[in-house]
């Protein structure tokens, strides 16, 4: 990229915590976050916000009439964009882009919404312009009452990163100086989990007396030998201020993105060796050579193929020297079109505090002495890759 764009800010919400403070504090400790919830009839592993978390994206919907019937999803979005312009010294009303997508977008009011219809043959007012999916972008623009663009999409699940994607194009043409971009997702739903059962690839752990119990590790993200797939939803949103150049605030450099898509060889699936990645992680890494980056944040959603797949496209281009692996799913769980922010944001964490963070039931891989540059990678249904290659601003 012959332009440094910065990232100068990011506000999160997810079950690591609502700063990046707490956030940090428990990427460091070796637990996860899923509990037992029901979900219809059944009883099901998902990551949750925080009691603590809850409380204040309560108090936001109860902050103005007119978020009262907004969903989850633009709420979790709220709350972390006010954060990240603020940690970025952005003021309300300034010219800022805005780009922040959702895998599924109101899932909880579309339901509810749905559920009213097959009732009583009729719905609420709001039931359109509440579940559309330009819905989070709108209101955050409403919000911070910016006056630039606002763009939605659903790319599955690396919206967040081609949201990235979208704000570096519109800072290199010149036609925004700061871009706001990031994901939000509330998937946690009895029809959203029903699906991913159907796929066959939600975690079914069990603790050695045969009941679900919270010892143990649920979701297996990374574990390239395990024998089931485990993948468990997550709820949050992560958010991000991009910005020309670098200066005083810049916490990471984006030095290159790369982006891809393959052959559709099934609805869900791609390639055995994840061609799509091949491709996105060759284009981000451009001139550099690849024995310069120290870490990758996989995708790894947990299921067999998915992980083992993009593993097979880091030996293939990294096959010198691998970079140190490492994922937050195993701990959250997947948050579809948010999972790509969470994962710059773990990313930028470990750049800032020079330090990895293990899987820990992974076998240790020799961790680099110092993160010079850190890959982020994100694909969704149908081989839409997405890597973004960050270098620490020294």
């Amino acid at each position: 990229m012959k332009e440094p764009i910065s990232i100068t800010a990011i506000g999160s919400i997810s079950p690591l915590g609502k700063t990046s403070e707490e956030t940090w504090a428990n990427y460091l400790q070796d637990n996860h976050f899923f509990e037992q919830k029901a979900f219809g009839e059944d009883m099901e592993w998902a990551a949750s916000l925080s009691k603590d978390s809850k409380q204040e994206i309560e108090k936001l919907k109860n902050s103005d009439n007119k978020y009262k019937s907004l969903d989850d999803s633009v709420l979790f979005a709220l709350y972390a964009s006010r954060d990240a312009i603020a940690k970025a010294g952005w003021k309300t009303g300034d010219d800022f882009g805005i780009n922040i997508g959702s895998s599924r977008g109101a899932t909880a009011l579309f339901e509810k919404y749905h559920q009213d219809f097959l009732e009583n043959n009729r719905t609420a007012t709001l039931s359109s312009p509440t579940t559309t999916l330009g819905n989070i972008s709108s209101w955050v623009a409403h919000d911070l009452k910016s006056k630039g663009p606002e763009i939605s999409h659903s790319i599955t699940c690396s919206t967040a990163l081609h949201a990235v994607l979208n704000g570096v194009a519109w800072l290199r043409s010149g036609m925004a100086d700061k871009f706001l971009v990031g994901g939000s997702e509330a998937p946690l739903t009895p029809f959203t989990i029903a699906q991913m059962k159907a796929l066959k690839i939600y975690s079914q752990y069990k603790t050695e007396n045969g009941s679900k119990g919270n010892e143990g590790f649920p979701s297996r993200a990374l574990d390239f030998n395990k024998e089931r797939s485990t993948m468990i939803l997550g709820e949050g949103a992560s958010v991000i201020c991009l910005e020309k150049g670098v200066n005083e605030k810049t916490l990471a450099i984006i030095e290159g993105v790369g982006y891809a898509t393959e052959p559709l060889r099934h609805n869900i699936s791609i390639s055995t060796d994840a061609e799509c990645f091949q491709s996105s992680m060759k284009m981000a890494l451009g001139e550099i050579n690849p024995d310069e980056v120290d870490a990758i944040v996989m995708h790894a959603p947990g299921t067999i193929k998915g992980d083992i797949s993009e593993f097979k496209a880091i030996e293939k281009v990294f096959c010198n020297k691998l970079p140190f692996l490492t994922t937050n799913k195993w701990k959250v769980g997947h948050t579809f079109g948010a999972s790509g922010a969470l994962s710059i944001e773990l990313a930028v964490l470990m750049l800032q505090h020079q330090q990895v963070i293990k899987v820990p039931f992974v076998a240790d891989s020799s961790a680099p002495s110092k993160l010079r540059r850190v890959l982020v990678n994100a694909v969704g249904f149908g081989g839409n890759a997405v890597s973004i290659l960050l270098s620490h601003n020294v």
